[in-house]
């Protein structure tokens, strides 16, 4: 264990920066470095230094050419499949190269200028989070409106099919083009640590840890926090154990500069100091190096959070949860229809799991057992049976082999556990049965998981869970299932509870698919 001290001059090592936890055992002041400037307005012919930041670069020009080739393909598909698709552009005056200029190059570049102006290349958006994606739909529709009109103005009679065509295909393509790109860069990221923003969180050190397991929790979204400079006083972090190094009283720039940082990102109360926040900004105005501010207000999704500027000052306006209404009508709606559609096309798999079961171990081939579901109503759940009919009555001799933390027994190696339910239980075919609870209305196909009913009163944060219906996958399920902590899982259901959205819903069942066929976490 290493020490970190405030008068640290030389630059960290990557043998320091690979120890996991270090001890804060003394500091010693150093008088901070005067800011580069105070805020006094730099020439307007001044070129500021290029970022520090530069993993989006090669990203942004890859996904340049991506959307032009996707553009161009989804020209020429519709055009093979419409012998109408030169309508317009054919007649005795008419050369077919301006067709194909248009169809494989004006159309293309018309693409990539509008997702350029609706900031689809933006690097904020870039990697993370469903913008991304609005922006390159919200430039389609420019893009169809842009034709549409030009075609009117020019008299154009341009083929209706061979336009949708191409229009929708480029869409889809592009769409699906940036999905890969994103799986490439979050696979890069999760493997080699790279195109990643390395940052020094500025705060006190509680407040930096809390950001710092934050941003932490998915290497996916790329934030890499390679140092700590606290705020709090030398003799806050004395002798407590710290993911990465610690410093204080140092010039934040030189200190960025000095771990190979490229932002910073100032936490909780330190961006309260009245005056120092905007000094800091103008201290970085020209370095290159990113600014962030990380308030503390976790666990709350962009969508109920808005910046409503007050004569200067920048409030965020946090929405309460949307637990009514119309998204949660048809919320209802698609679960009952899918519910339905899904029992009756399941009917064949549902007879041949019942016949497993039987062979397996004579008794029942449903398992009912009490669970507690919306505002703590108690309904009886359908399962597959995938253990011995005397699993109950042997529960109490494997009490002490618990391995969870939390409320339910889980053990990986189940002796109680016939060997047709195991496979049963890691691909998830067991809960295919709950259909009937969201047939019913008891359950949803999105939701927390329904525990227990005699395993507790759902005291505390924990009761929040019944403000939804309990579901068949959630957020804890497409997010590692049994191998997730009992305080992990009740954070991600609580955070489910506070930001649901329908579109939300969609994506944690698309992710259940890939979650189901890896078998991750089920036991």
């Amino acid at each position: 264990m290493g020490e970190v001290t405030a008068s640290l001059q030389r630059p960290v090592t990557n043998e320091g920066r690979s120890r996991l936890v270090r001890h804060v055992d003394s500091f010693e002041i150093q008088p901070p470095t005067p800011p580069s400037h105070n805020g006094v307005p730099r020439s307007a012919w001044t070129r500021a230094r290029r970022r520090v930041s530069r993993w989006h670069r090669p990203y942004i020009a890859i996904l340049l050419l991506l959307d032009f080739g996707a553009a161009a393909f989804a020209s020429w598909i519709a055009i093979q499949l419409f012998d109408q698709a030169a309508s317009g552009f054919t007649g005795t005056n008419q050369d077919p190269t301006w067709f194909h200029t248009i169809s494989y190059l004006l159309l293309p570049l018309g693409w990539v200028v509008i997702l350029w102006s609706n900031r689809a290349y933006d690097r904020r958006y870039l990697g993370l989070g469903p913008d991304e994606f609005k922006r390159v739909i919200r430039a389609a529709v420019t893009v169809a409106a842009s034709v549409s009109f030009l075609a009117f103005a020019t008299k154009t009679a341009l083929s209706r099919w061979t336009v949708g065509t191409a229009l929708l295909g480029a869409l889809l393509l592009i769409l699906w083009c940036r999905f890969v790109a994103r799986w490439a860069l979050h696979y890069i990221r999760r493997r080699a640590g790279q195109a990643a923003h390395r940052m020094v969180l500025v705060g006190t050190l509680p407040e930096c840890l809390e950001v710092y397991a934050a941003v932490t929790r998915s290497p996916a979204a790329g934030l890499m926090p390679v140092a700590i400079h606290i705020t709090d006083g030398y003799a806050a972090a004395r002798g407590m154990p710290t993911p990465v190094p610690v410093y204080a009283g140092r010039d934040v720039l030189a200190l960025v500069r000095e771990v190979g940082g490229d932002t910073i990102a100032v936490c909780g109360s330190a961006s309260a100091e009245p005056g120092e926040l905007r000094r800091l900004a103008w201290q970085l105005e020209g370095s290159g190096v990113d600014l962030v501010v990380a308030p503390q207000l976790t666990d709350i999704a962009g969508p109920r959070v808005h910046i409503r500027p007050i004569e200067g000052l920048p409030l965020l306006h946090v929405e309460e949860p949307t637990l009514s209404g119309p998204a949660l009508l048809a919320k209802n709606l698609m679960d009952r229809v899918a519910a339905g559609l899904g029992l009756l096309l399941l009917i064949p798999l549902f007879l041949a799991i019942a016949v497993a079961i039987r062979i397996s171990d004579p008794g029942p081939v449903f398992f009912r057992q009490p669970r507690v579901g919306h505002e703590g109503r108690t309904f009886r759940v359908w399962k597959f049976r995938t253990m011995y009919v005397d699993a109950e009555d042997r529960l109490a001799s494997l009490v002490d082999r618990n391995e969870t933390d939390g409320m339910l027994f889980k053990m990986k190696e189940d002796p109680r556990v016939f060997p047709v339910g195991r496979f049963l239980r890691a691909t998830s075919l067991d809960e295919l049965p709950q259909l009937i609870n969201v047939l019913w209305g008891e359950m949803s196909l999105v939701g927390p998981r329904p525990l227990p009913a005699d395993d507790g009163d759902f005291l505390g944060d924990v009761r929040r869970r019944l403000l939804v219906r309990p579901g068949m996958t959630g957020l804890w399920q497409v997010s590692g299932r049994s191998d997730l902590s009992w305080d992990e899982s009740v954070r991600l259901d609580l955070y489910y509870v506070d930001n649901w959205s329908l579109a939300y819903d969609l994506s944690i069942l698309w992710r259940t698919v890939g979650v189901v066929l890896a078998r991750k976490g089920a036991y």
